[in-house]
C-alpha cells in the first residue's frame, strides 16, 4: 500500500488476487484461498522461524510441527545470534 505523509496505510479487510488485481473479501474466503495454496505446494512454499530465546523444548516442538504438519524441512531457530 502507498504512503500517506509519514504514516503507512493500513489494510482493514483481507484481500485476494483475482485476475491479477487485489480485491477485498471476507476472512472465510481469504483463509480458504490461502489453505488451497498450501495444499497445492505442501512443504515447498512454507518454512518456520523459531526464537533463539525459546527453550530447547519449544524449538523442538516448532520443528516437529513444521516437519509433520507443514511437511517442510525449512526450519530455522536463529541460534547463531
Amino acid at each position: 500500500m502507498g504512503r500517506m505523509g509519514t504514516r503507512y496505510e493500513r489494510l482493514t479487510t483481507p484481500m485476494v488476487r483475482v485476475d491479477g488485481e487485489l480485491r477485498p473479501t471476507d476472512w472465510g474466503t481469504a483463509l480458504t484461498i490461502a489453505a488451497e495454496g498450501f495444499k497445492r505446494n505442501p512443504g515447498h512454499a512454507t518454512g518456520m522461524f523459531s526464537c533463539s530465546k525459546a527453550t530447547n523444548e519449544m524449538n523442538f516442538l516448532a520443528q516437529k510441527f513444521a516437519r509433520t504438519v507443514l511437511g517442510t524441512n525449512n526450519v530455522d531457530s536463529c541460534n547463531r545470534t
